[in-house]
């Protein structure tokens, strides 16, 4: 069974730093893409970032381009989301979702993705 579990959310001042982490357990196949996807109160569920496993690859929603960053770590089934600079309007839950292929330009929308963390919170607040 395909589990997902997100870590590293929490309160930060604005300006400041988190780091996210989504650790991957039961996903077989080495061809997928892994997103992260932040959705707010009374706000739709928007695609923040996204990593492609087969060749690194990496997306990032205009919002955040140059304030975060995606990676992975393979041998933990890691991807993290370092966080900078953040704004108050980065505060969301944070979700990170798997799916089965590499996605390219279509990776932002929710419904390509068959897997889906319990989310963290992230709060941007002084």
């Amino acid at each position: 069974q395909v589990q997902l579990v997100e870590s590293g959310g929490g309160l930060v001042q604005p300006g400041g730093s988190l780091r996210l982490s989504c650790t991957a357990s039961g996903f077989t196949t080495t061809n997928y893409a892994i997103g992260w996807f932040r959705q707010a109160p009374g706000k739709e569920r928007e695609g923040v970032s996204c990593i492609t496993n087969s060749d690194g690859s990496t997306y990032y929603a205009d919002s955040v381009k140059g304030r975060f960053t995606i990676s992975k770590d393979n041998a933990q089934n890691t991807v993290f989301l370092q966080m900078d600079s953040l704004k108050p309007e980065d505060t969301a839950v944070y979700y990170c979702a798997i799916s089965g292929s590499g996605l390219g330009n279509v990776w932002t929308d929710p419904s390509l993705y068959a897997y889906w963390g319990q989310g963290t919170q992230v709060t941007v607040s002084s």
